[in-house]
């Protein structure tokens, strides 16, 4: 089979292991290069016939519009950048699932990083999003300085899930305080009164506002918080597990623990497993965050429940907003939580 024929066979490129361009299909369709542009972008006038061959050649040549060459043109993209804390969470996968499909309704694609919770990561991807000339950018921040870089280049900025840049740049977050709150006073008010808090950190939003609702629905029932209830385990599983196992294991375990996040979560459950405890039998537990796991058991982990596609949707209709209209003040997007009551918690009376 000679040249011709085998480009035929598989697909025309122009020349031979070359990628066609838009001159190649511009040639093929008979057309001017500007004729075959607004033909594939859609933007200006082309008849329905010269349209009709002009994508009959690119679909033959298999060409592919080069974004990074109309983006250096353009000097912007139809690209929003999304940087999250870690994908194996099932709560940033959510949300990338959320931004992804609002994205592509309004028009833009979607560029996924995960920085693993690291600052320097972080800063790397930054640098990408300008690079990329992203139309804006999505993030939940471990720093306030992806804010400050990326609006030091003029890109939009949305925090979501937590705030750095407070004040600075839109956000959309969670009423992580009322959720923590709602929930811890459940506990109380079923007779808890040694409720253990298992939480990552406090310097982000998230966990500060978590534990400060805990210690208010104690306050509101005139019931002292216990320091040694209040466990800082960080982010790891197996971190928290350990922590949990000596927790329970002490002379005077608390009845009740909240976790306040689904990593932390299943840390506890797993303690409780280890040493042969049942919940809500032995202890009762709640999570701030849901995962496919806490419906699985039996019975099933009470939950404050975010809604995390939610969350994705609503930062990038914010980040149109901004795009739409860069001069306004900063607006922070507040959604609630709800809890999602599926049996793990039980009166303290029946640990006996």
């Amino acid at each position: 089979m000679d040249e011709v024929n085998a480009g035929h066979a598989g697909g025309r490129q122009g020349n031979a292991g070359r990628r066609a361009t838009i001159k190649d299909v511009a040639a093929l369709a008979g057309v001017s290069r500007s004729t075959a542009s607004r033909a594939l972008t859609g933007h200006g006038y082309v008849a329905p016939g010269v349209r009709t061959k002009v994508l009959a050649a690119a679909a033959e040549l298999r060409y592919v519009v080069d974004v990074m060459a109309r983006n250096l043109k353009q000097q912007t993209s139809r690209t929003i950048g999304v940087l999250v804390s870690d994908l194996r969470n099932s709560f940033y996968a959510d949300m990338a699932s959320g931004i992804g499909a609002s994205a592509r309704r309004a028009g833009y694609t979607m560029f996924l990083a995960d920085d693993g919770g690291d600052a320097v990561q972080e800063a790397e991807a930054a640098e990408r999003f300008v690079a990329l000339r992203v139309a804006g950018v999505v993030v939940t921040p471990v720093s306030a300085q992806i804010a400050e870089y990326l609006g030091a280049h003029g890109v939009p900025v949305i925090e979501m899930d937590r705030q750095f840049a407070a004040g600075r740049c839109d956000a959309v977050v969670v009423d992580n305080r009322a959720g923590a709150r709602d929930v811890t006073e459940h506990l109380l008010a079923q007779g808890h009164r040694r409720i253990a808090l298992f939480i990552d950190e406090t310097d982000w939003t998230t966990g500060r506002e978590r534990q400060a609702g805990y210690r208010e629905a104690f306050e509101r029932a005139g019931v002292p918080v216990e320091p040694d209830l209040v466990v800082s385990s960080g982010w790891s599983l197996d971190n928290a597990r350990q922590a949990a196992r000596e927790l329970l294991q002490g002379p005077t375990p608390p009845t009740a623990v909240f976790a306040a996040n689904n990593v932390l979560a299943e840390g506890v459950y797993r303690a409780a497993l280890d040493l042969e405890m049942t919940v809500p039998g032995d202890v009762s537990l709640v999570s701030f965050d849901d995962a496919p796991w806490m419906s699985m058991v039996r019975p099933g982990i009470t939950v404050v429940a975010q809604d995390a596609a939610a969350l994705g949707d609503a930062a990038v209709e914010r980040l149109l907003g901004r795009i739409e209209n860069p001069d306004a003040p900063p607006r922070t997007v507040v959604l609630p939580a709800r809890i999602v009551n599926r049996g793990s918690t039980t009166p303290p009376a029946l640990h006996v």
